[in-house]
């Protein structure tokens, strides 16, 4: 099957290849000594052991899978005795994956990949996409952008759900909290697609209610002297995040907000000067541009998980975020 994706091949690789080299030739040398173990495995149970690998704990694992705790634990307990190894160190905090857990989580990953190439191959979707994906999203992007586009994909494609998680905080594709995520930098190892969507900036803004009332600052100097609105700093998921001495290195906000949409309403209220997203705050009519210091760039990347290559639905989904940013490139700068 031809694998479905919204990228060029030069823009697609995964991250870390030397890593991903090395992880290749401990999961062949691993295959090679479990062959006849194998044998006896089915794929229930694989699926049972990725969910406690990606959740870390069997009860998580079993709420995830809508199964009881008893029946996750005894499916574990029938991998290992298959396999002839311990998979997990049972911790008061619970599961640890054992050096040979590790391994295996890179066979059952791609035991993963090859049922989810199967399925969608069977599938024979043609048009209509079917299932749910999950999209992960810093909160500007996904609520200002994301949210009043994403209506348009799924009144095309009635049996497509799309969930969007437009929460500051990073998701981690390999346990499958997300099935796509927009990140503010491309991801430096795992077994990862990205590319690069689009450069965005950041700039001063506060309401014309604000200026009227305490005058425009002319220089950084002068800006100090205002109220200032900003991030919490110990809160920020990424540190090209953490840009305020960009702005100034005496930048100490009155007003903290841990959300890019939080931070645009504060400002919007006239809470003091902020630094916000060019491309959300030029569509409010009650901010102007504070232009004492010029915006300054960052970029969101969208990237998935390997195994989600040949998923149609997913790169479905991708391909039309990557559209809808292409189309509308000159709105982020």
């Amino acid at each position: 099957m031809l694998a479905l994706s919204p990228f060029p091949p030069e823009m697609q690789r995964e991250a870390n290849p030397i890593r991903c080299a090395q992880i290749n030739a401990q999961a062949v040398v691993e295959l090679y000594f479990m062959q006849d173990r194998m044998s006896h495995m089915n794929w229930d149970d694989v699926r049972i052991f990725l969910a406690v690998a990606r959740a870390g704990q069997i009860l998580g694992a079993a709420r995830r899978l809508d199964l009881n705790h008893a029946t996750v634990s005894r499916r574990i307990a029938a991998l290992e005795e298959s396999l002839k190894t311990k998979l997990f160190r049972r911790l008061t905090t619970g599961s640890e994956l054992t050096a040979a857990g590790e391994r295996f989580l890179i066979v059952a990953e791609r035991i993963e990949a090859d049922m989810i190439e199967a399925r969608s191959e069977l599938a024979e979707e043609g048009e209509n996409l079917t299932g749910t994906v999950r999209i992960g999203a810093p909160d500007g992007f996904g609520v200002a952008y994301l949210a009043p586009r994403l209506g348009n994909l799924t009144a095309s494609h009635p049996e497509l759900q799309i969930q969007l998680v437009p929460v500051p905080r990073s998701f981690s594709l390999s346990r499958r909290e997300a099935d796509i995520a927009i990140t503010v930098e491309r991801p430096a190892e795992g077994r990862l697609v990205a590319a690069k969507l689009v450069d965005y900036t950041l700039g001063l803004f506060a309401s014309r209610d604000y200026i009227a009332a305490n005058g425009m600052p002319s220089d950084r100097d002068e800006l100090t002297r205002h109220r200032l609105v900003g991030y919490v700093p110990d809160l920020v998921i990424n540190p090209s995040l953490d840009y305020a001495s960009e702005f100034s290195p005496q930048w100490k906000p009155g007003f903290a907000i841990s959300s890019a949409m939080g931070q645009t309403e504060a400002v919007r209220a006239g809470a003091g000067i902020g630094i916000l997203h060019s491309f959300i705050a030029r569509s409010v009519p009650e901010l102007v541009p504070v232009e004492c210091v010029p915006p300054i760039r960052r970029s969101y990347w969208l990237v998935y998980h390997e195994s989600m290559r040949t998923l149609r639905r997913v790169q479905s989904v991708a391909a039309f975020i990557s559209k809808a940013v292409e189309k509308e490139r000159a709105l982020f700068l």
